[in-house]
Formats: C-alpha cells, sequence, structure tokens
C-alpha cells in the first residue's frame, strides 16, 4: 500500500511540475510578444521619422509630389511658340552670363529675372521636386541647377496656394520615358521677379505675367524643349 501512495504522490509531482513548466513557457512567450511589439512599434516610429527628414534637403525643404494632386487642364498644345503666345508669356533667349562657381553672394548678380545663367554656387539645389513655399533653394544653388540641365518652375510669393498645387501637380508630369518630376525644381520665386509664373532652363526664360490654363501647356512645351540642354548634364 505505501509503494502504491508514493507512487500516486510521485505522479502528481510530476504533473505539478510540468504544468508549473508549461506556465512558465506560456509567460515566456507573452512576454516574447509583447516585447516584439514593443519594437515593432518602436521601428515603425523610427521609419516614419527617418521618411519625413528624407524629405527634406539640406535646410529641410523638400517634399515630394501631393498625395493627390490638384487636378489641371489637360495638354492641348505641344508647339512652344504657339502655347506662349496662346498663354501671353514671354519667351525669350538671352546670352550666358557665364558659369563660375563661387561661394560670395554679392557676385550672384543677373541681368535676368529670374536668372537664367550667371556666377553662382559650388553646390547645385540639394534635390530635384517641389519645395516649399518660402523655403525655396538660394538663387545660387537654383542657378547651378540650371546649369545641370534642370527646368525652374517659380511662382510669384503670395500665390494661392490652390494655384501652387496646380504647378506642383505640373512639376510632377512624367517626361523622358515616363519619369516623374524629371529634372524639374518647382518653388517659390526669391528674387523679386515681375512675372505671376515663370520657368526657367540655362539661358532662356518663360515668363507669364498672369496665370491662366494656358499657362500649362507654355511650361510642358518649355520642359520638353530645354530640359538636359544645360551645358552640364548631370543626371
Amino acid at each position: 500500500m505505501s509503494s502504491r501512495q508514493e507512487e500516486k504522490q510521485r505522479r502528481k509531482a510530476e504533473r505539478e511540475a510540468a504544468e508549473a513548466a508549461a506556465a512558465r513557457s506560456a509567460a515566456r512567450k507573452s512576454r516574447l510578444q509583447l516585447a516584439l511589439g514593443g519594437v515593432a512599434a518602436i521601428v515603425a516610429i523610427v521609419i516614419a521619422v527617418f521618411v519625413f527628414r528624407a524629405a527634406g534637403d539640406d535646410d529641410g525643404s523638400k517634399v515630394g509630389p501631393p498625395e493627390a494632386g490638384a487636378a489641371i487642364p489637360a495638354q492641348k498644345e505641344t508647339n512652344l511658340k504657339s502655347a506662349a503666345a496662346a498663354a501671353k508669356c514671354t519667351l525669350k533667349t538671352y546670352p550666358s552670363e557665364g558659369d563660375t562657381h563661387t561661394t560670395d553672394e554679392t557676385q550672384w548678380k543677373y541681368k535676368t529675372n529670374p536668372p537664367t545663367s550667371g556666377a553662382h554656387a559650388p553646390p547645385p539645389a540639394a534635390d530635384d521636386g517641389i519645395y516649399e513655399p518660402g523655403n525655396a533653394p538660394s538663387v545660387g544653388k537654383h542657378v547651378h541647377s540650371l546649369e545641370h540641365g534642370r527646368i525652374d518652375i517659380q511662382y510669384k510669393p503670395g500665390t494661392p496656394r490652390e494655384t501652387v498645387d496646380k504647378l506642383e501637380t505640373l512639376g510632377s508630369e512624367p517626361l523622358n520615358f515616363g519619369t516623374e518630376g524629371y529634372h524639374v525644381l518647382v518653388f517659390e520665386n526669391n528674387t523679386n521677379m515681375d512675372a505671376a509664373v515663370a520657368a526657367t532652363a540655362w539661358t532662356q526664360s518663360l515668363t507669364c505675367p498672369t496665370m491662366n490654363d494656358g499657362v500649362y501647356d507654355a511650361i510642358r512645351a518649355f520642359r520638353t524643349d530645354f530640359t538636359d540642354k544645360g551645358p552640364e548634364l548631370i543626371p
């Protein structure tokens, strides 16, 4: 009888030990799941912060195309001269004012407004793309971008947000084998230009005294004709 009782107690002890081990294992698994969930949340936050910061250029001003771009008229006119005339914009070609690289901002003086060539900052604008109003690249940097074959689309300070959104949509349109926003910068003018809207390339200028639906086609044709036509082609 004694050995039967001892066997019962032994089996009970083994069962209790197994149950305790299973409980500890479940607890460890639960803690691990909570820890992994916390890590995943932290990683998600870090990624979100990185993406937000990556949207900025060297002064945090750069943003990408709007998630839901403002609708603009479809293209009707592809000929630059015809489109410029229809939009009542002025199209001009100017002699080069030089391509000196200098950090001396007093030498960033230009005969055209907005500028189309001349002395400029050693580095170009940090990125192609769209810049928030009030955070345009310095004039020396966006002139350097023209030297690299970029197109600068500029609008006068105080332009309504609705118009800015539409110009951003325009600048985001595909060019060169369907590449969206290819080699174009869109920003608020910082040279006190008279035009409401302008597009510039190296030694080329399209200035529009008022914003109207024809301006979209004029700028589209300007991009087509002058993108990658600067003296230095930089991918």
